[in-house]
This record gives structure tokens, C-alpha cells and sequence, in this order.
């Protein structure tokens, strides 16, 4: 069961519902590239398995394509039979057989490969250029949060400022905080577009840096320094995407802060924050960050409290 323990909305089952119908017509259409084949779609998974994993075993076929234990050894029989695999006890437990495909299997799987690999662009050449990455981002994200294993060891990866992401960063704040804090008056949004307005004007790329979360071609996170003065430096707009929390990725970013500020011969990074913001005040109290200062304000619609944390470098 998930976190919250929600159950779904009819809503939500019906959109699911129906999209999976759709996109079983759209595999439909694809498998009509393997039609002229001499092997049914059931074969031609196994094949591809076979033909991408490594030290791929009849059980690793059964969990990854969820087919019939009877039915996938009559069929690795009838492989084994037309020459096209061959089995070999794995390395290191000799009761594993491992399979693999021969050169005969290679050559038979090829033209399969092909034929999936062009259906697949015509599927997309139907879609405008601008709109593709939207739709494979989208494949990654549907993937990933109905369990599928990250193809990376990195959860994620941090690369600089680029076009689209200040605009974004100012809605998903906007948008999170008045979410989970109730940060709902119009002066946070504006201040955030503010503070980035000016990073971006002023940027001074010896002594700012910007570093953008991201996860299958999703922002799911941000932090920024900025320039206070020639001594000291300033942790800004650290947030972290509710999908991607507990990869660590708030201290790794706040992390990446502390190593560019002091490599630029800053004496000090500094930041403010509210008391209110409780996991993000935990990273800066475990990074070494210190209280400095408190004063309480309604900026943003409540009267929450200010904190101003520095750390000396």
C-alpha cells in the first residue's frame, strides 16, 4: 500500500482504463511488423529477452514476461530443436542453466528487431517533434512509478541552468509550497521569479553555479549560490520534487553548494529559510550550518518565522 493510503478515484481508474486500452491498439499495430515472421509475439518477447538480457535463466523469463512455466519450456524446447539457443550452466551456481542465443538465433532475431525498431518510428513520426520528448519523458515516468528499476545506478543526475528551467522552478515552488504549507499569496511566487530574474541577469559564472535535478528527462529539483559579497555566498530556492524525496538528493545538492563555495574562496554561505520547513532545516543543521538570526514575517500570507543559517568555510 502506498504512503498516503488513498484509494484511487473512479476518475483515476477509468483514465488508466482507458488509456491502456488505447496503447494495446497502438502494440497491435506494432506486432503487425512481425506478422510476416515465422514466430508468434509470445516468441518473439523471449527472443528480445534473450537477445538484450545477460545470463538470462527460464525463471528471469517467466518473472520478466509473466508467461506460463509449461508453455515457455515447450517453446525453449522448440528453440533448442531449430538450433536458434543453447543452454550452459551459469559460473557460478552450476543448477542455473543460463540461455543465450546462438549465432543461427541472432540471425533469426535481427529482422524482428528491425521490423519493432521501424514500427516504433513510424509511431513517432506521427507525433510533432516538439511533443516527442513530452511522450518518451512520459514512457519513463509511467515506468518508474509502476515499479520498473532504474536503468542507471544514479537515480538522477545534476547539470546546469538551461532554457524552460527558471520559469518551471518558479511554478513547481509555487505550486509544492502552496501544496504542503498553505503558502498560497501571490508575494512567494513573485519572489521566487524575482530571485531567479536576477540570477539569470547577473549571472556571474566564476563565482554562481546552478545545479538542476533531474530524473528521466524530469526537473525534480534545485538549488542555486549566488554572489551576497566578495566573502560571502548564498544558498538559494533549494527544493526537492515529492516523487524524488528520500534519494538523498536535498543533501546532495546542498553538498554541491558547500564544495563550490569553498573552491571559489568564500569565507562564508549563508541562506534563509522558516522554521516551518522542517526537513529542509534538518539538511543545513547536518551539513554544519549554524542559527544566526530569526525574525517573523507575513510575506507570503502567514506569520511564519525567518531563519538566517550561515557556515563558516
Amino acid at each position: 500500500m502506498n504512503q498516503t493510503a488513498v484509494a484511487p478515484t473512479a476518475d483515476d481508474v477509468a483514465a488508466v482504463r482507458r488509456f491502456s486500452r488505447f496503447y494495446t491498439r497502438q502494440l497491435g499495430l506494432l506486432a503487425e511488423s512481425m506478422l510476416a515472421s515465422p514466430f508468434s509475439l509470445s516468441e518473439a518477447r523471449v527472443l528480445y529477452e534473450l537477445a538484450h538480457g545477460r545470463d538470462m535463466t527460464a525463471s528471469d523469463l517467466i518473472r520478466e514476461l509473466g508467461l506460463d512455466a509449461g508453455y515457455l519450456s515447450r517453446m525453449l524446447r522448440k528453440f533448442e530443436e531449430q538450433g536458434l539457443i543453447r543452454r550452459a550452466a551459469a559460473e557460478d551456481d552450476a543448477r542455473r542453466a543460463v540461455i543465450t542465443l546462438t549465432p543461427k538465433g541472432e540471425a533469426a532475431f535481427a529482422p524482428l528487431d528491425r521490423g519493432s525498431h521501424e514500427g516504433v518510428v513510424t509511431m513517432l513520426e506521427k507525433v510533432a517533434p516538439p511533443d516527442r520528448p513530452r511522450l518518451v519523458t512520459a514512457t519513463k515516468t509511467i515506468a518508474r512509478l509502476l515499479g520498473e528499476p532504474s536503468p542507471t545506478p544514479e537515480p538522477y543526475i545534476l547539470r546546469g541552468l538551461e532554457t524552460g528551467d527558471a520559469g518551471w522552478i518558479t511554478h513547481r515552488q509555487a505550486v509544492i509550497y502552496a501544496q504542503e504549507y498553505g503558502w498560497t499569496d501571490p508575494r512567494m511566487e513573485a519572489l521566487v521569479a524575482e530571485i531567479l530574474t536576477a540570477f539569470v541577469r547577473n549571472f556571474d559564472p566564476a563565482h554562481e553555479r546552478a545545479w538542476i535535478a533531474e530524473r528521466d528527462g524530469e526537473v525534480v529539483g534545485s538549488v542555486f549560490v549566488s554572489r551576497a559579497s566578495p566573502e560571502v555566498a548564498q544558498l538559494r530556492l533549494l527544493y526537492v520534487e515529492p516523487s524524488a524525496r528520500g534519494l538523498g538528493l536535498g543533501r546532495r545538492l546542498v553538498d554541491e553548494c558547500i564544495r563550490f563555495s569553498r573552491a571559489r574562496g568564500y569565507k562564508t554561505l549563508m541562506l534563509w529559510t522558516h522554521d516551518i520547513l522542517v526537513p529542509a532545516v534538518r539538511i543545513y543543521q547536518a551539513a554544519g550550518f549554524k542559527l544566526v538570526k530569526e525574525e517573523r514575517h507575513d510575506e507570503f500570507g502567514h506569520d511564519v518565522n525567518g531563519q538566517i543559517w550561515e557556515m563558516g568555510l
